[in-house]
């Protein structure tokens, strides 16, 4: 596998625009699988496996699980702005420091796998109950300069669960862990 595939292993994320509702249903559905399929993919491992990384100079997978916690914290938190706010500015974090953190590279999987489970418990209750019109409400990315809808927002945090946990099921086909 060269780079490009180790780094992107579903492939680049790439916007659709406006989702259609089956469209919207079928992301929910991928952020609800979520959790458990992390929890199964990781659970067998023990710390060496935990703290290998995907790929050269990439996260570990111990990383990987905890960067998924922040990540969709900070994208929840997204969600809720967007929804209760006009227009909102969110906040932008830099994900390679977080993940350099301590608790990132050393905290058991179990404590991220409990926030990823109970996070997408919320925001799975929130997303199946928003109206129609709802999707299209905008946020402003500042790093970006740009405006993003709820759409965007959800294709994204879907295609980002399938990216990372596949970055987990390639190295545990590669390394023979399955």
């Amino acid at each position: 596998m060269n780079i490009d595939q180790l780094k992107f292993p579903i492939g680049k994320f790439k916007s659709k625009g406006i989702l259609s509702p089956e469209e919207i249903s079928s992301n929910i559905q991928e952020i609800e699988e979520l959790p458990q399929l992390l929890i199964n993919s990781l659970e067998s491992l023990d710390d060496n496996q935990l703290d290998t990384p995907y790929r050269p100079d990439g996260w570990t997978m111990r990383q990987v699980c905890h960067h998924i916690a922040d990540s969709h914290l900070n994208a929840y938190c997204r969600f809720k702005l967007t929804l209760t706010e006009d227009l909102p500015e969110i906040r932008p974090y830099d994900q390679d420091k977080w993940a350099d953190l301590i608790e990132s590279s050393s905290a058991p999987v179990s404590i991220s796998l409990n926030i990823i489970s109970s996070i997408h418990a919320r925001w799975v209750l929130a997303l199946k109950n928003m109206n129609y019109e709802d999707w299209s409400r905008m946020y402003i990315h500042p790093e970006e300069k740009n405006k993003y809808s709820l759409h965007h927002l959800l294709a994204t945090y879907a295609w980002h669960g399938k990216h990372h946990l596949n970055h987990i099921l390639n190295l545990k086909k590669t390394k023979g862990w399955d």
